[in-house]
């Protein structure tokens, strides 16, 4: 934030269009310019001669005093920048002062559906599903924070072959309706699954199932709406405990309707061509660096796939939202499918290629080393490894006990979203049951006891607002100052990369300060008034700053640990 305000002022008093980054070196400066090279090169003069230049420009603005406190040349091209205290403290007055603490909104608001969850009816959520839901959630709150709109769509995968083997296990089982029950589903569908890669004769019968399905079978669609809704009431339970809320849940069947319109589009663009009896669309371009096979659009038996269906959905969403972005939450395993899904729809003109993103994540893995699968059977359920954390914390100490579950749900939570969104959405991790549920070093309970503890700082010193005075008192005072203020180029971060791992990292690096600070200095016992409530006055603003991320990260706080 003040890196950009630093170069508007200077671009503005004429000094040049210097890009000011963040030091790395903050024993040194808070900021540098690295520019003095390009603009030297620029010039055909020597860095040194235009360094020194540059400085003395700045050092002689008739305003210097009132944001800097120290511009230097360091050779051979650097320039290393101190900013003025009273302007830092100037800064984070705005911060406290503002609702959504000074940060500058996007002169454009735009229109986000965020696809994610994704989960394939008659199966129970497992860890694997965890990642996409957790990281969708928090991707729409950053970019409802900004005040753009977001649109959220479970998408469920409702009229797969899935349903067409657990419709086959029902008939086979001669089952009633009624007792068709998420137990029953969780048995059956790794049992048929398995069934279908060994026994030819049973994968043809489940194939035709769904098909029959999608034709309009009554009998098979008097089942799929009982699996529906006993599986949408056991992901809806499991994703209130998770905090993702959907505006809309609609599956792949919503989008059925709408595929003889896209069959249309395409014919009409002369984009399906027929290969082996089926219709595909090819989408490779000659400056491709691997191999992109055409989309498959429909097989030779007449049936659509999931990629007919994304399309089906695009246009549904065109209609229905008239999106500036729309952003799928998938594991990175499906880049191809999406990287296909995107080009045709470009091509067709549903949607430029530049709108729709996939946000590949990172697979969450198993001790050895693979992607959870629930048609094995063996992948943790959510539900299962919710209560198993929980048994996990409450062993750690004996306090523990003694928190209501209310709490605890809450700690739980933490546990498993910051384990996993301290990761970079792009790298797969395994999932450690232990080193989840540990409550030291860069883990959620961490963050939470700061939180709670600095609230509890506050409250014990009846701190009530007060106005910040122009002083620093040390460096581990500026160092929390330095670090809220940056605050709004990590949700930038954030936002731009569609990466909550940019907030997880940055409240971890100003939840140590905040305890360094809490350590080191002794507000309580201080005489100096003024010193005491400026102090109150930065704890207040951070214990703001750590609620907002972590809201954003999707966890809530509990009443105490």
């Amino acid at each position: 934030m003040i890196n950009q305000i630093l170069s508007q002022i200077l671009k503005e008093k004429g000094i040049g269009n210097l890009t000011i980054t963040k030091s790395d070196r903050p024993d040194l400066c808070d900021y540098q310019s690295n520019d003095v090279f390009k603009i030297s090169k620029e010039l055909g003069k020597a860095p040194q001669e235009v360094g020194k230049n540059i400085c003395e420009r700045i050092n002689l603005l008739d305003n210097f005093d009132k944001y800097f406190e120290k511009v230097e040349f360091i050779s051979p091209g650097f320039l290393n920048i101190k900013v003025n205290d009273d302007f830092i403290n100037k800064e984070i007055t705005k911060m406290k002062e503002n609702k959504k603490f000074n940060v500058k909104m996007p002169e454009k608001k735009e229109v986000f559906v965020v696809d994610y969850c994704g989960a394939n009816v008659a199966k129970p959520l497992h860890v694997g599903h965890m990642r996409t839901t957790i990281v969708g959630e928090s991707v729409a709150r950053i970019i409802r924070f900004l005040d753009h709109k977001t649109i959220c769509d479970v998408h469920l995968g409702d009229y797969g072959l899935q349903i067409g083997q657990v419709i086959y296990a029902i008939l086979r089982d001669k089952k009633q309706i009624e007792d068709i029950d998420i137990k029953y589903l969780d048995k059956v569908y790794p049992e048929v699954s398995a069934l279908c890669k060994n026994d030819e004769i049973v994968r043809e019968e489940c194939s035709k199932i769904t098909k029959e399905l999608q034709e309009g079978n009554d009998r098979y669609r008097e089942l799929w709406k009982k699996i529906l809704e006993v599986s949408v009431s056991d992901i809806k339970k499991n994703c209130d405990y998770l905090g993702a809320h959907f505006d809309y849940w609609y599956g792949e069947s919503d989008a059925y309707s709408y595929l003889p319109e896209v069959e249309k589009l395409l014919v009409d663009k002369r984009l399906l061509v027929e290969s082996q009896g089926a219709l595909v669309v090819n989408v490779s371009k000659e400056n491709d660096k691997k191999e992109i096979p055409p989309l498959l659009f429909k097989k030779s038996n007449g049936a659509y796939l999931y990629a007919s269906t994304d399309l089906a959905c695009l246009l549904q969403r065109k209609k229905d939202f008239n999106p500036d972005h729309i952003l799928y939450v998938t594991d990175l395993r499906q880049a191809l499918h999406f990287e296909q899904v995107f080009r045709t729809a470009d091509l067709c003109g549903l949607f430029p290629k530049d709108s729709l993103e996939h946000l590949g994540y990172g697979t969450v893995n198993g001790m050895d080393g693979k992607p959870f699968k629930t048609r094995d059977g063996k992948a943790p359920k959510l539900e299962n490894l919710f209560n198993e954390i929980k048994d996990i914390f409450i062993s750690k100490k004996e306090e523990n006990r003694n928190l209501s579950d209310e709490d605890l749900d809450k700690i739980v939570n933490s546990i498993l979203k910051y384990g996993d969104l301290q990761n970079s959405k792009e790298k797969d991790y395994i999932f450690n049951i232990e080193k989840f549920s540990d409550t030291v070093g860069k883990t959620g309970p961490y963050i939470l006891y700061t939180y709670l503890r600095v609230n509890k700082v506050i409250k014990d010193n009846n701190y009530e607002s007060s106005v910040l005075s122009n002083k620093i008192y040390n460096d581990i005072d500026r160092n929390l100052r330095m670090k809220i203020l940056d605050f709004e180029d990590y949700l930038y971060l954030a936002f731009n990369n569609r990466n909550p791992f940019y907030l997880a990292d940055y409240v971890y690096d100003l939840c140590l300060l905040v305890n360094n600070f809490y350590q080191n200095n002794n507000i309580s016992n201080l005489s100096d008034m003024q010193q005491k409530s400026d102090w109150l006055y930065v704890l207040e603003l951070a214990k703001m700053i750590i609620k907002q991320v972590l809201e954003l990260l999707v966890i809530d706080i509990p009443s105490k640990m």
